[in-house]
């Protein structure tokens, strides 16, 4: 019998973020054994945006050696993989980088992503996410290929593939959910070759894909050596950062949901079936065990406060921002009224960039805006909490909309769960409890992931390794007087032209119920 959720086992979590690469060991009863993190740097300038794809391996196997300092080497069981989402590079046949990585929200495939549309058009729409943006990594492909004529035998890399490569000393499949924005076929469980040919992708660029979850390598004796991984150690096929945070939270049943308040609003759950969207804002990834994983990453969140406040002391702010409720309550329309203690209900459109929005609706012209006359800075930064607030209940109103399963168990992760107020704040406009996980990251959900290649079930993995801190309870009183807020909200993003009538009208009827 596997011993792969007792505290003897230890599974290695990797993760690739923007700013910094992770690993954390993990023991199947969810306790954290080693962990350490790494700065990654990258570069910036306008729509570009690149970084050294050798920093990867060299910031992930210094935390590696960190994290597992201090750990047994026969108590190392196997280690999954995670990265963002849509970033890619071309390399040799060695796995040498012939290019930078193109990260996740590199904008400068405008004129290929017209083209991967309109000859892909039928299978984007047969996946229900109808259309690729400039930043998935398919239309950053196309760009790559007409930019740096790779030489013959050249691989296409998804960011984890790279690591993985380095882990095993070959190449090893990808994982379909780093695949998902390269156009992989998720239903067929293929590449969709004759659209691929038709755009100029030449045959064996491209990697062999399997299903998150699956063991596709060991670490090899090199890699060992530079990671302090044992080797023979299992690679477990990963998913991509979103993903990952999902299973970190625990949220795998269906209807489930996590929400991760980072630099922006990432919304992730688990539906029994593919959730198609009209609109191409909300996509889905296959879940390891059979499921299908519906989420959106919006252009607003916590990084509104970075921008509107930069320097600020944000726990005095808070404390501040929280103690406007002695003063009474302000309308959506900004006049002052007597209510006690909802707080200020000015609302700012908490936008982080200049770029629009993309989910919950796509408006490339969107641009911030404040309602209500927020007096001070206190409340200027009360109004972006309640703005990321109702920002996320409309998020969910969408996906009720299209049919995703929505009313099951929600957790919140990312670094804006560290503000408990604004915790709070959330699950009061949502109008529903709230769960806080303890560990609850990117790199926790693939050793959580890794756990299961001794053939344990993933919920069953998440059941054990995935703790709650702490569960909030929304206050029926202020649900109700932050209502009219939301659905002023709504009706503002509307007016402007950027959200479609029937779903502020969606809005308004789960309002009613």
């Amino acid at each position: 019998m596997s011993d792969a959720l007792t505290p003897d086992a230890v599974h290695l979590g990797l993760d690739l973020g923007t700013q910094s690469a992770r690993a954390v060991a993990v023991d199947g009863t969810g306790r954290v054994v080693g962990a350490a993190s790494r700065p990654l740097t990258g570069r910036r300038d306008g729509p570009r945006h690149e970084q050294d794809p050798a920093q990867w391996w060299s910031a992930l196997s210094t935390a590696c050696r960190e994290a597992l300092a201090g750990v047994e080497a026969d108590r190392v069981r196997d280690v999954a993989v995670d990265a963002t989402s849509g970033t890619i590079l071309l390399a040799a046949t060695d796995g040498t980088p012939l290019t930078a990585g193109l990260m996740y929200d590199d904008g400068r495939a405008g004129d290929c992503a017209d083209r991967v549309n309109a000859v892909g058009a039928p299978v984007w729409e047969r996946l229900g996410y109808r259309s690729m943006q400039p930043s998935w990594a398919l239309p950053k492909l196309l760009w790559l290929l007409e930019r740096d004529r790779p030489p013959a035998g050249a691989r296409l890399l998804h960011q984890a593939d790279l690591v993985t490569w380095r882990l095993a000393g070959r190449q090893v499949p990808s994982d379909a959910s780093h695949a998902l924005k390269t156009g992989y076929d998720l239903l067929a469980e293929r590449w969709p070759e004759e659209e691929l040919s038709a755009l100029g992708v030449p045959a064996g660029l491209l990697p062999e894909v399997v299903r998150p979850g699956t063991v596709v390598g060991e670490v090899c004796a090199e890699a060992a050596a530079a990671t302090g991984i044992p080797a023979g150690t299992p690679i477990v096929a990963g998913m991509t950062d979103g993903c990952a945070a999902q299973i970190g939270a625990g949220a795998l049943e269906p209807g489930a949901w996590n929400a991760v308040l980072g630099t922006t609003l990432v919304l992730k759950g688990v539906s029994p079936h593919p959730v198609r969207d009209p609109a191409g804002v909300v996509y889905c990834h296959r879940g390891p065990e059979g499921t299908w994983l519906p989420g959106g990453a919006s252009s607003s969140g916590a990084g509104v406060l970075t921008r509107r406040f930069p320097g600020a002391d944000l726990p005095a702010l808070t404390a501040e921002a929280a103690a406007t409720g002695s003063k009474g309550s302000m309308s959506s329309t900004g006049s002052t009224g007597s209510a006690g203690s909802a707080g200020s209900t000015a609302v700012t459109y908490p936008l982080v960039g200049d770029g629009g929005e993309r989910f919950p609706f796509r408006a490339p012209q969107a641009t911030a805006f404040t309602l209500g006359q927020p007096a001070g800075r206190a409340e200027e930064f009360h109004a972006c909490l309640l703005g990321v607030a109702c920002l996320e209940r409309l998020c969910f109103d969408y996906l009720d909309q299209l049919g995703a399963p929505v009313t099951g168990p929600l957790h919140l992760t990312g670094g804006g769960t560290r503000n408990r107020y604004w915790s709070q704040l959330r699950a009061d406009v949502l109008g529903r409890r709230v769960l806080l996980p303890e560990q609850a990251e990117s790199a926790v959900g693939m050793a959580v992931l890794a756990a299961t290649a001794s053939g344990v079930a993933l919920r069953d993995a998440a059941a054990a390794m995935v703790r709650v801190r702490e569960q909030l309870e929304p206050d029926p009183d202020r649900t109700r007087r932050l209502l009219p807020v939301y659905l002023g909200f709504v009706d503002e993003l509307a007016r402007r032209g950027w959200l479609e009538e029937h779903v502020a009208a969606h809005a308004h009827g789960k309002a009613r119920t």
